[in-house]
């Protein structure tokens, strides 16, 4: 089985929301039985609610355990920050067509979200990135075009 890489703040999410999970399974399983006392299940909305909740919670609940079985948690911020482009990186660009600056913070493909500037690993600039060193230009191939940035900063953050 092999592993996949997660920031620390990837885990600590997945966590919580296990925890949330768990704590909503009794409650699930209240709500269960009192559907069950209300008499016919053929007919009982309450009751199909119920059990349809509770087989959405468990999903859930194997899927956040398998993600973090899986988990290769890497905390960038124990590394010596050598310059280079690496998985957890926060790296600032600038668009040498534009000038435009970005900042995009290299993550799982579960933690990717590219609104707060968090990019998946496996993601075309993302790939394009990672080995490169502070004050690199490089071409990356985007769904729109060939993007060529220089690598401003990389934080190890």
């Amino acid at each position: 089985m092999d592993k996949v890489p997660m920031t620390v703040r990837g885990e600590k999410k997945l966590r919580e929301e296990l925890d949330v999970l768990m704590k909503r399974r009794p409650i699930i399983s209240q709500a269960i039985g009192e559907a069950r006392e209300l008499g016919d299940l053929k007919e009982n909305a309450e009751y199909h609610a119920a059990r349809e909740e509770q087989g959405i919670c468990e999903a859930q609940i194997r899927d956040i355990e398998y993600k973090l079985s899986v988990a290769q948690v890497i905390d960038v911020t124990k590394m010596t920050n050598t310059g280079k482009v690496i998985f957890g990186t926060t790296v600032h660009l600038i668009d040498v067509e534009t000038d435009d600056e970005v900042t995009y913070q290299i993550v799982g493909d579960d933690e990717a979200d590219i609104k707060a500037g968090r990019i998946s690993v496996n993601s075309p600039i993302a790939r394009g990135l990672i080995g490169k060193e502070e004050g690199d230009e490089v071409v990356i191939s985007t769904p729109g075009g060939q993007k060529e940035f220089e690598i401003e900063k990389v934080e190890y953050i």
